[in-house]
């Protein structure tokens, strides 16, 4: 009859796992159901932050910040060969133009902002990317966090952005010490390339 009460309390509370619990073991009491609430809608809150900083990040990348501008772009330079500046996110061509790097390259590579990339448009439209010009480059280590939907590594009173596709691939999480590269006069960095996480 026991066994009973529980499957039937499984199928009536379905999405509530707390609700569950209490039926099955019995050890938990209801003043643990707000606390674990509290908990899950906090981390919840945080995915969805990560999701939309993710599908943001996603977006610059394809597209850039202005996707009329983009567009144009890609018809004037087919096969064009370019060289510019890494920003920390983009590439600043010598054109004065912005062009979308990927930001699992960028991440890969640990591109640093002020690097020097050749880039390639093939015929296709394809961006092919190359770093020709690293500029010289320290490490330093810092705390990251997430504010207003971006990751940022806070290093003494400063903070760098760092890139999103950087955070995942490494799994580190706000709070979390991580150790990132800035160009060696960092008076003007705005960026850093996460180097790994301590």
């Amino acid at each position: 009859m026991g066994h009973y009460g529980t499957v039937k309390a499984k199928r009536v509370v379905k999405s509530t796992e707390v609700d569950i619990e209490n039926e099955t073991n019995g050890t938990n009491t209801m003043a643990d159901v707000p606390e674990k609430q509290v908990k899950r809608l906090r981390a919840l809150i945080q995915e969805a932050e990560t999701n939309l900083a993710a599908a943001n990040e996603l977006l610059i990348s394809l597209v850039g910040d202005d996707e009329r501008v983009q567009a144009k772009v890609t018809e004037d330079v087919l096969g064009k060969v370019i060289e510019g500046v890494f920003d920390g996110q983009n590439m600043v061509g010598s054109d004065g133009k912005t062009y979308p790097v990927p930001a699992n390259y960028a991440s890969k590579s640990k591109l640093v902002q002020g690097d020097i990339l050749k880039l390639t448009i093939a015929d296709d439209g394809a961006f092919l990317y190359k770093q020709i010009g690293p500029i010289p480059r320290k490490q330093v280590v810092g705390t990251l966090k997430l504010e207003g939907g971006h990751y940022y590594v806070t290093v003494g009173t400063r903070d760098f952005r760092v890139l999103l596709a950087s955070v995942t691939y490494f799994k580190a999480k706000p709070g979390d010490q991580v150790s990132v590269n800035v160009p060696e006069d960092d008076s003007q960095a705005e960026w850093a390339a996460l180097e790994a996480a301590l």
